[in-house]
């Protein structure tokens, strides 16, 4: 027998030979398809041997979309607690202009005073979150709040809203300033101050900004929400800590409670109002 058919019959006989040709396993090492380039002339489903290259995430930047709008104001719900904000600052002026608030504000500057120079009860400690807890209603606080807001819904792309809000608030402060030159009241004397004051008591202008700004921006954030709960305890929120930050004008002697109560009751009620009245103009101003 020819030698090159003895070299092929032996090899067909030799099991270990065959077995030594075979195609490596997909344990030993990874598969990788490649297409064909234009050019190339590799074929569309020819494989090689080599590791799997990971595929590319395109950065999250590139990906990333605004926020749909969800449940837009009712505008009926808005003015129904607008309102009795609005009854309860009429009275408050009413009362006030009549001298009938001399008693509550006396019990109210008083109860957290003790001895005859109405020296304050609160430990140091107690006092200066009292007074962290009043700046947050500060005119500087208050107005960086509020840019800072706007900005972010127009980085949203919620141009209505921000929008309105920045009408809330410029009109508001002109409502506020207008309303404390009409009445002219002096602060209290009472009680020592215990944090330094200037200009007019009545309406606080702490109370007023604090519960506009922060509940008209807790209305325009809330339109991205469509779970009434997270809407409700939002705006919830907002209106208890500018309480807060009202009722801390009176612990700290600078404001009668009827001062405090008017300013919530016009910056609550003219957030809510504000909201329902102002959103035509702010859609339209928007849409230019």
């Amino acid at each position: 027998m020819p030698a090159g058919e003895r070299s092929v019959s032996g090899l067909e006989r030799a099991p270990n030979a065959r077995a030594s040709l075979r195609r490596p396993a997909a344990s030993d090492r990874r598969w990788e398809r490649h297409d064909r380039t234009p050019g190339s002339g590799a074929d569309a489903n020819s494989l090689r041997f080599g590791p799997v290259k990971p595929r590319e995430v395109p950065p999250a930047g590139e990906s990333l979309l605004p926020p749909e709008r969800g449940v837009p104001i009712d505008r009926q719900k808005a003015i129904a607690v607008a309102l009795p904000c609005w009854a309860g600052w009429g009275a408050m002026i009413w009362a006030v202009l009549d001298q009938r608030t001399a008693a509550m504000d006396r019990a109210g500057l008083t109860w957290f005073r003790d001895g005859p120079g109405f020296t304050t009860r609160a430990p140091a400690y107690l006092l200066e979150a009292i007074r962290d807890v009043t700046a947050l209603g500060g005119v500087l606080l208050t107005t960086l709040a509020a840019i800072a807001a706007i900005v972010a819904l127009l980085f949203l792309r919620l141009r209505r809203e921000a929008v309105l809000l920045g009408m809330t608030v410029a009109l508001g402060w002109g409502l506020n300033n207008a309303m404390k030159a009409l009445i002219g009241r002096e602060r209290p004397d009472l009680v020592p101050h215990l944090t330094p004051v200037s200009g007019l008591s009545f309406p606080s202008a702490h109370a007023f900004a604090s519960a506009m700004v922060y509940i008209g921006m807790a209305l325009a954030f809330a339109c991205l929400s469509r779970s009434r709960a997270a809407r409700y305890a939002l705006v919830g929120t907002a209106m208890a800590l500018s309480a807060l930050i009202a009722w801390s004008r009176v612990l700290l002697g600078v404001h009668y409670p009827s001062d405090v109560v008017a300013g919530w009751l016009g910056g609550a009620g003219w957030a809510f109002l504000a909201a329902a009245l102002l959103n035509p103009p702010s859609r339209s101003a928007a849409s230019q």
